[in-house]
């Protein structure tokens, strides 16, 4: 039997939100009889839709509808575009209709994750716009919690609604020693949730 998995999905234009996947996908890693499947989305055209290669040249493959149907939950990041999801995440949940009808994700926990240029930058309202086709989809959403210290002094990203990233205007700020052990916390709270679901 193949070792169940949470589908570590996201959009990343500069990196960033790259770099908390991963972290995320180690939180997970910290769990037993789970893993992580990390998953991105390619862009989107603004006049047309986008051909691209089935394939990126580099970084994670892309998602299909099967990668989150057979998840046994689900971490999303986005970078933040005005205060919500970038265009190409939006674009991949638009597709998930038939997963909805279906009823593939209900009870399935879920977590968010995002990064933005500026401290003040849209990343709690970001967050929020990822959770609402979630909720939609009967998803258990998972977020940190203040008994995680780092939530408590972090002077960079961290909000209790998921791990964020402040990058900076030239994207030149390094996830800081408090997002990357948020993000490996919510990952492995995120895989924790997820196995005693499993048990049920």
């Amino acid at each position: 039997m193949n070792k169940p998995y949470i589908l570590v999905l996201y959009y990343s234009r500069s990196g960033a939100v790259a770099q908390l996947a991963q972290y995320i996908a180690r939180g997970i890693a910290f769990i037993d009889g789970i893993e992580a499947r990390v998953r991105t989305v390619p862009p989107v055209s603004t006049t047309c839709e986008a051909v691209d290669k089935p394939v990126p040249e580099a970084g994670a493959p892309y998602a299909s509808l099967e990668d989150l149907r057979g998840s046994a939950g689900l971490a999303l990041g986005s970078p933040t575009r005005f205060g919500n999801m970038a265009a190409p995440l939006k674009y991949f949940l638009d597709s998930t209709s038939s997963l909805w009808l279906a009823g593939d994700l209900v009870n399935k926990p879920a977590c968010v994750f995002s990064s933005s240029a500026s401290m003040h930058g849209g990343q709690e309202t970001t967050l929020l716009t990822m959770m609402l086709p979630l909720l939609h989809h009967g998803m258990l959403l998972v977020g940190l919690p203040y008994t995680e210290p780092a939530l408590n002094t972090t002077q960079s990203g961290g909000t209790p609604y998921g791990a964020t990233h402040v990058a900076g205007i030239n994207n030149d700020n390094q996830v800081s020693q408090d997002e990357a052990s948020l993000a490996k916390r919510l990952g492995e709270r995120l895989a924790t949730i997820s196995m005693q679901m499993l048990k049920k």
